[in-house]
């Protein structure tokens, strides 16, 4: 495959209308403005040289020999665009998906992911890497959630059927840059805008809100800068959030705390009540949040950190697990820190909280950031910085240890070992290991009386 990479530019054109029909359930038929020329630049190599990897090219000299185009899409073009380095590589062609099958089998490359095939994409694996290519389509009908698609060769059908505008670009493998609906110029101003008609954007997959946050939260110049056509199609079908699974919902609003204006996104999310739709409570508590947010706009707060500002109790955070579905991870670390985030800091404090670190060998980095993550969302910076430092130590006297000093039962030597813990913690962990066998017998006795009483 022979590429040409110069680097030219193109006088910008005006736009006019053109229509075609994208078929939503209910049919509707609406406009979309699209550039005459779709064409607007050429990149240099250097710009996008780091994507053609030896397996690429097993890929594309395929496309190549049986006629069919195909170009980078979606948001690897975006972040090629911005100057970065885009984390998935995704495809778009001409090819069917049984075309594409019929070229891989004849040139021995194996396919994977075979559920993708209903959706038109085909993932060929060559060396150790797959690539997700999927035929140029149109939606057919849209429920909300999913799409019926048919088939086209017209890259423009395809890019009209896309979220945003900045999502609707494709790269030609010899550096052209196709643009249908401005995406680059909004790209420029930090403009976050749908192909088309918000509203039709939106019913065909209500997913879409969230994406838009969530692009907006990482693009945006300002938290205020939305289209008020937009806010208002998102007022009026925010209930269509009820049909997304929590797990989608929760992959969307993860990236968007993540992104610069999060906080900011949220408060935006909860005054156009959506908030019950995505599982936060009917009230939640905004002067917490507020306070946490002002306090540590500086500190690296995990999305669920930062979201447990706004529940109230327990109850909540379980609530919200419901419909979101959390990692164990993030569940754990919300109902961590609403049970602790009211305690009093103290030396005694900090010592407590590394014992039970200490005390968990299999889990001491997950509660060690546990445990930093509450100092963040406390605003407890000394405290912090010094917890940072602190490295866990391992215990350096062993359950055959305690056996072998005559403690037979396994449960006692548990509860004993977590006493000899506490003990070491007590002389800032520097009793060895003799001394620490040496206090058996009083831990022996403290236990006892625990018992009695």
């Amino acid at each position: 495959m022979k590429y040409l990479f110069q680097l030219f530019s193109l006088r910008p054109h005006r736009p006019y209308t053109s229509r075609f029909l994208s078929f939503v359930n209910p049919v509707i038929s609406y406009n979309l403005k699209s550039r005459p020329t779709p064409v607007i630049m050429k990149l240099e190599h250097s710009q996008f040289n780091f994507i053609f990897s030896p397996q690429l090219a097993t890929v594309l000299q395929v496309f190549d020999k049986y006629k069919h185009e195909i170009r980078l899409c979606g948001g690897a073009v975006r972040d090629i665009l911005l100057g970065k380095a885009p984390t998935d590589l995704d495809f778009a062609t001409t090819a069917t998906p049984d075309e594409m099958l019929q070229m891989m089998a004849k040139e021995n490359i194996r396919v994977v992911n075979k559920g993708g095939f209903k959706h038109g994409t085909v993932t060929p694996h060559v060396d150790g890497v797959n690539f997700e290519v999927t035929t140029l389509r149109i939606d057919v009908v849209t429920d909300g959630r999913h799409a019926d698609v048919k088939y086209t060769k017209d890259w423009k059908l395809d890019a009209g059927r896309r979220d945003l505008t900045i999502n609707s670009m494709f790269l030609g493998m010899d550096g052209v840059v196709y643009d249908y609906f401005d995406g680059y110029k909004d790209l420029k101003t930090r403009r976050i805008r749908f192909v088309g008609d918000p509203n039709v954007r939106i019913t065909e997959d209500y997913l879409r809100i969230l994406r838009y946050f969530r692009f907006y939260s990482h693009l945006a110049l300002g938290p205020n800068t939305h289209d008020e056509n937009i806010i208002k199609a998102i007022r009026e079908n925010g209930s269509g959030l009820k049909q997304i699974s929590g797990e989608r919902i929760w992959s969307e609003l993860r990236k968007m705390l993540e992104g610069n204006l999060g906080p900011e996104l949220i408060m935006t999310i909860l005054s156009l009540e959506l908030g019950p739709y995505i599982g936060l409570p009917m009230q939640p508590d905004t002067n917490e949040f507020d306070k946490v947010v002002n306090q540590t706009m500086d500190l690296k707060l995990q999305p669920i950190t930062l979201l447990t500002a706004l529940l109230k109790d327990s109850y909540d955070m379980h609530e919200l697990d419901k419909r979101l579905r959390f990692r164990v991870f993030e569940r754990d670390l919300g109902l961590f820190i609403i049970e602790t985030r009211n305690e009093k800091w103290t030396p005694d404090t900090i010592k407590k909280y590394k014992i039970k670190i200490i005390q968990n060998q299999t889990k001491q980095a997950v509660m060690k950031e546990y445990v930093e993550q509450l100092l963040m969302y406390k605003n407890e910076r000394t405290i912090l910085a010094e917890f940072e430092k602190w490295t866990p130590l391992k215990f350096p006297v062993t359950g055959n240890m305690i056996k072998n000093y005559g403690v037979k039962d396994g449960k006692k030597i548990g509860s004993i070992k977590m006493k000899l813990v506490e003990y070491w913690a007590d002389n800032d962990f520097q009793t060895d290991v003799e001394e620490l066998l040496n206090l058996i017998p009083k831990a022996e006795e403290e236990l006892s009386q625990v018992s009695k009483t």
